[in-house]
């Protein structure tokens, strides 16, 4: 009778032990492949992962993007950007983000009544659903085969549509071109074999650039090892972009 039931016990632990594995394998295949998996597994579908306990809030980020892309210098025309939250002890939130956070950030609340503060960098999702190129009437904005989310100056007709469904923030109208402008992660360094300019001067490595069909690349290996959220989840856009230390009070 001891021996059977050693031998359910036994039997119930690799069971259990099973069930948790599979689960765990299933919940990191939904944290990736929120809504639709890449047509073709064998090549590249970019993604990138950002280190909310990494980011110091210096700004290189953002600055090294303007500079690369040829964004216009004025405020309020960014493809990458930083936001600073601050909680404070009674429980409400400061979000500022000067300059997208070029120039560094001063304390937005004074120290005696801060709780705690961090930075959140911001840019393109890259969703697999995206919301703004299912409402461009033109097929201006579009999805490259790597599955990032592209605009073509030429069919652009500035009509905004796109600016006002995404859920991100990250689109703008350029003031020259008048065209819509945003994040491509760099397409021009990737498909190079170069790193997106964010991610190559970041000094703390708190952005992860990769490819989410490389089972052994460095974005997997990160999300294997973070507790990784996106932004918006309720949303089922396919976000392609993973925070490590997403806290609740992000938008």
């Amino acid at each position: 009778m001891n021996s059977t039931r050693r031998n359910f016990l036994k039997k119930s632990a690799a069971l259990a032990g099973t069930i948790l594995a599979t689960s765990a394998l299933e919940s990191f295949k939904e944290i990736i492949f929120a809504t639709t998996e890449p047509a073709d597994p064998t090549k590249p579908w970019y993604g990138v992962g950002i280190d909310i306990e990494k980011c110091i809030g210096c700004g290189m980020c953002a600055k090294s993007c303007k500079l690369e892309n040829d964004v216009p210098q004025e405020p309020f025309y960014f493809r990458s950007w930083v936001e600073q939250y601050t909680i404070k002890n009674d429980g409400t939130i400061k979000v500022v983000s000067p300059n997208g956070g070029i120039d560094g950030f001063a304390p937005s609340v004074p120290g005696d009544d801060t709780f705690k503060t961090f930075f959140v960098p911001k840019m393109c999702n890259h969703c697999a659903k995206s919301p703004c190129t299912q409402v461009c009437p033109v097929g201006a904005t579009f999805e490259s085969p790597e599955g990032i989310a592209l605009v073509d100056d030429s069919y652009c007709i500035g009509c905004r549509y796109c600016i006002q469904a995404c859920p991100y923030g990250c689109r703008y109208i350029h003031p020259v071109k008048k065209t819509v402008d945003k994040c491509t992660l760099c397409y021009h360094r990737i498909t190079k074999g170069l790193l997106p300019a964010c991610v190559e001067v970041c000094p703390t490595g708190a952005r992860i650039f990769g490819n989410l069909n490389d089972m052994e690349g460095d974005l997997h290996k990160f999300l294997k090892e973070h507790n990784c959220q996106v932004l918006k989840p309720n949303l089922n856009t396919g976000s392609k972009l993973f925070y490590n230390g997403l806290s609740s009070e992000v938008r």
